[in-house]
């Protein structure tokens, strides 16, 4: 296996908010399981982890607080200098905790602020030796009985260190290590399980769903379109906070919905109707929604970049940003997804790969969804099959990350010169 991948996953607590993510790496790094610590291998594995860090870490370090595994070889590197002591955990190991460096490395930067996580922590002397020089806790939840955990939990909350269980894989787990008193959860399940308050089946009928299926139409009707918008206030207001925005930075503020409409086009309206999902005059976007809507994004920017070098595919790039973005639409509606694309005019070839992963369509958004899920050997076989090479698969990756997050945070912040909300009075 060749690739080279990193990506990271989040890690939540009870409540299902993002207390951080960690950084997971395969490819390379793969020699740092060889018992041989001074190996030429490790060191070219330690120094194309490192490379990459150096160059990505503004994009890796976004907005979260990153749990990361450093081995000896990285240790000794100083990797964890390319990162504010704010922003990282250092995980450590078995193999770095019977190596006397690597620890002696590690207690050294525990006096320089850095916080420490302790992989897969056992019940033995030299486990229960560091506990006075880590902060969190992580134990296996697939494999450790419930007794263990609850030992595990208890005696790190004795201790003041917080405990993550890892790992969860469905619903069980995850409603065991919530009732164990987990303070952070990490795994499949947990990736995947959305906090965004699902709608009725419904909510087809409503104003947003129609509007999505007018502006993803091939030739959008702009008037029924303007009138929608005008019929829901919500929408109006949504719309207008949007174009109003940072990354429009008006001179003037758009005031009508025409206005709105023009300045923003139908194509971004069309790239961005989601965000009117979460419109509300009142309140900013709820943590559960903002997940949702920036797993949408970027699940549809990953998509639409991965066709610059996808091969053969029967659709566009704008028809790829389209497919990543309605992936989420499940979490949106409480319906079928046969149930909702059936309303909504997506090309065939993006609807079976949504329902059933068929043709390359769904070989592109089942290599989407194994990235996310750091399945390392389908990344692998599907980047393969699509022509992707490899080694791109990670840049491209955090670059999309970095586009979202830029986007998001213009798109939902107001231009500074502007002294006043948007009307959500639904003007034509």
């Amino acid at each position: 296996m060749s690739g080279k991948y990193i990506v990271r996953q989040p890690i939540k607590d009870a409540a299902g908010t993002i207390i951080g993510n960690e950084i997971l790496y395969y490819g390379a790094n793969q020699a740092f399981s060889s018992d041989n610590s001074t190996s030429s291998a490790e060191f070219a594995a330690a120094n194309t982890i490192y490379s990459f860090l150096t160059q990505n870490t503004p994009k890796v370090l976004k907005g979260t607080l990153n749990f990361m595994t450093f081995t000896t070889m990285l240790l000794m590197k100083k990797t964890p200098r390319l990162f504010d002591k704010n922003d990282l955990v250092i995980q450590i190991d078995d193999a770095v905790i019977i190596h006397p460096l690597s620890m002696h490395l590690v207690q050294q930067y525990v006096r320089e602020g850095y916080r420490v996580a302790v992989n897969e922590f056992q019940f033995t002397p030299r486990y229960l030796s560091l506990l006075d020089d880590i902060h969190f806790i992580k134990i296996n939840g697939s494999t450790a009985s419930e007794v263990t955990i609850r030992n595990t939990v208890e005696i790190a909350h004795s201790m003041n260190i917080k405990c993550i269980v890892t790992h969860i894989d469905n619903v069980k787990l995850y409603d065991r290590a919530v009732a164990l008193g987990a303070d952070g959860l990490e795994g499949p399940y947990v990736a995947d399980r959305l906090t965004t308050k699902a709608h009725s089946s419904a909510y087809i009928q409503s104003n947003f769903f129609q509007l999505m299926v007018a502006v993803t139409k091939d030739e959008p009707n702009v008037e029924e379109i303007e009138q929608m918008i005008a019929a829901d206030a919500s929408l109006t207001y949504g719309l207008l906070k949007m174009v109003n925005s940072a990354y429009f930075a008006l001179r003037h503020r758009a005031t009508t919905i025409t206005q709105a409409i023009m300045t923003l086009g139908l194509g971004q309206l069309k790239q961005w109707i989601y965000l009117l999902s979460a419109s509300n005059a009142e309140n900013e976007v709820d943590p559960g929604s903002e997940e949702f809507l920036k797993r949408s994004f970027l699940r549809a920017n990953f998509c639409s970049e991965l066709m610059n070098h996808a091969k053969d595919m029967p659709i566009s790039k704008a028809e790829a940003y389209l497919m990543g973005m309605f992936s989420t639409l499940n979490y949106l509606i409480d319906a079928p997804m046969e149930e909702i694309l059936a309303e909504v005019p997506v090309a065939d070839e993006i609807k079976a790969a949504l329902l059933n992963r068929e043709g390359r369509c769904g070989k592109l958004y089942e290599l989407v969804l194994s990235y996310e899920a750091a399945d390392w050997e389908r990344i692998t076989v599907l980047a393969e099959e699509l022509g992707i090479p490899d080694n791109m698969m990670t840049s491209i990756y955090f670059i999309c990350m970095e586009n979202v997050n830029t986007l998001w945070e213009q798109l939902t912040n107001p231009y500074p010169q502007q002294e006043e909300e948007p009307s959500a009075e639904p003007q034509v």
